[in-house]
């Protein structure tokens, strides 16, 4: 990796406070208290901005895209007599991923797609197949109504923004953090591999304490190795 270009902006944004940051393993690392409130608002406006860049790209281009990275997910999933997989169902222009979904489940792999439950709670895995019944759940995504709770071995979580330690940034609700915390602590932990387009890899998402690196990005052009699941 040449730290020289990523510096000068070869990403999607330069860094911006950097300066009021300590620089660690983990890449800029937030210090204080007022530092994690304008880390919060940086977010938020860089959340919009990465949303909107991806929603701009045209519905044959995300398309492809997707295809590019189902294959490589399904080059990533090796055993898949004892996998369980964690997908999505797409929101806001996220990759579609719902024909690789469809072949997992014809090949025997076991589906779930993540619910939330209550706030501030982990997510509950459901099990999904094409028959599932669906009905709206937070923000309108379709969620599996009866499916069987599951635990995953894989968990691939859908990436507003990612940054080369692994670091993803989400919508903001923090059910992703939460919930790969929880699953470590009960020695339940699973290979999570952040999957989204490489437009939006940006130099640091600025880590704090509960931001759980991704072992794998995967994008229509990289996969991005962090660590091993």
């Amino acid at each position: 990796m040449n730290h020289e270009k990523e510096e000068a902006g070869e990403y999607a944004s330069p860094p911006c406070f950097a300066h009021e940051l300590s620089h660690g393993q983990r890449g800029y690392e937030v210090s204080d208290a007022q530092t994690a409130r304008d880390v919060a608002r940086w977010r938020q406006a860089e959340r919009a901005r990465l949303i909107a860049l991806r929603q701009a790209i045209p519905a044959r281009d995300r398309q492809r895209h997707a295809e590019r990275v189902a294959g490589s997910l399904d080059d990533l999933l090796s055993d898949r007599n004892n996998a369980v997989v964690s997908l999505y169902w797409p929101f806001r222009a996220e990759l579609n991923l719902r024909h690789w979904m469809q072949s997992l489940v014809q090949q025997g792999v076991q589906v779930a797609l993540p619910v939330v439950v209550a706030k501030a709670q982990p997510l509950e895995f459901r099990q999904w197949t094409p028959s599932a019944t669906m009905a709206p759940g937070i923000w309108n995504i379709p969620v599996p109504v009866d499916g069987q709770a599951l635990v995953p071995t894989h968990v691939c979580a859908p990436l507003v923004g990612y940054d080369r330690h692994g670091y993803r940034l989400g919508y903001g609700g923090g059910f992703f953090d939460r919930t790969l915390a929880w699953m470590n602590e009960r020695q339940q932990p699973a290979t999570v591999i952040g999957v989204g387009y490489s437009a939006t890899r940006i130099p640091t998402i600025y880590p704090q304490s509960h931001d759980i690196p991704m072992h794998l990005i995967v994008t229509e052009s990289e996969v991005l190795r962090i660590g091993t699941g």
